[in-house]
């Protein structure tokens, strides 16, 4: 007797609900060649990424200075700030391009997480960790300018 429920069904559940084409559907585009260009791409972005994180941190333990001078502690202190900032754009980063390079493995990479169409070659190349086509992109920035504006709809460009 199958469970009722499990985690590998619900998901293809999910996928065939939310991406009714993504089941299968290779985009167009996407020959083998395109994919193994985007591979190797985004895991070459990743060990990139992967350096610098590193570099931040190694940047971080060495600035440590007990000064005396509350001008330089409070320099120090603004360098960390910023240092983990930046850290923790880059752990988001990973995480996109680890997500990418599952997409590229089970079939769904170059489809748009939203409407289920085909995300563009261009936007491919210019963002391999992009999950949105432009559409549904602009979609959402417009719904979060809103939303970050209070509603009232000025928007900064």
């Amino acid at each position: 007797m199958s469970p009722l429920f499990s985690v590998d069904n619900a998901f293809e559940d999910y996928r065939q609900v939310r991406f009714p084409r993504a089941s299968g559907f290779v985009p167009a585009m996407m020959t083998n060649e395109k994919k193994e260009s985007y591979k190797k791409l985004l895991r070459q972005r990743l060990v990139e990424v992967l350096a610098a994180t590193n570099g931040i941190a190694a940047d971080m333990t060495a600035s440590r200075d007990q000064s005396a001078d509350p001008i330089d502690r409070a320099s120090t202190e603004s360098q960390t700030s910023l240092a983990f900032r930046i850290r923790e754009r880059e752990r988001v980063l990973i995480r996109k391009i680890e997500y990418a390079l599952s997409k590229l493995e089970d079939g769904t990479f170059g489809i748009c997480e939203e409407c289920g169409e085909e995300i563009s070659e261009r936007r491919l190349q210019a963002r391999p960790v992009a999950s949105l086509c432009i559409k549904c992109k602009e979609k959402q920035e417009t719904v979060e300018t809103i939303r970050e504006s209070g509603g009232r709809g000025d928007r900064l460009d």
